[in-house]
């Protein structure tokens, strides 16, 4: 298995570059990063090799945490190398997991080729699986604030929308905050 390359852009195209290692050239297929890059560049990428009964690709990533990611849409029966590239072409995976924890599969419903059925069905299964990989979340959704008030019960619907109008900073203050804002509704 191939999973990190390194060497120069020999040519750019829309959906994939080539990359020359030492006189070879793979063929990368990579996301919206893709614009950023100039022939000549050395770069490196994580990658994982789809293989396929009539062909071999080679998918690249910028991180680790994008390609685990990547992996892990994979083992979900129904999605193929070209829907979980479409997915990280649209999100981050720190806004994968924050829509995996809240339930909103509206993000994925962006991706060509997935309807709301399949998206709720990727946010199912991805629900215990993401966690394992450590991902730190940057947004604004505090996740352990979000777990604690779904553990007390409310609705996820409920607690993403009173979230959105949480002020405060510290875990505590958001989640005395929230429980106001639920109780009024």
């Amino acid at each position: 298995m191939i999973k990190k390359i390194k060497g120069k852009i020999d040519e750019i195209e829309k959906k994939y570059i080539i990359l020359d290692v030492a006189g070879i050239g793979y063929e990368i297929f990579l996301g919206p990063e893709i614009l950023t890059f100039s022939l000549g560049a050395e770069k490196s990428f994580y990658t994982h090799l789809a293989i396929r009964e009539n062909s071999w690709q080679i998918y690249g990533f910028s991180t680790i945490q994008e390609l685990l990611v990547f992996e892990l849409l994979l083992g979900i029966s129904g999605v193929g190398p070209k829907a979980a590239r479409g997915i990280l072409d649209i999100t981050t995976p720190e806004s994968l997991k924050r829509a995996v924890v809240t339930g909103n599969s509206d993000e994925l419903t962006k991706v060509s080729g997935i309807g709301k059925k399949n998206a709720d069905k990727i946010i199912l299964e991805l629900r215990n699986k993401i966690e394992k990989l450590n991902i730190k979340d940057s947004g604004n959704i505090d996740i352990e604030v979000y777990e604690t008030l779904g553990e007390l019960g409310f609705e996820r619907s409920k607690i993403r929308e009173a979230l959105e109008d949480v002020k405060s900073e510290k875990i505590d203050e958001k989640i005395k905050e929230a429980l106001k804002i639920l109780s009024k509704k």
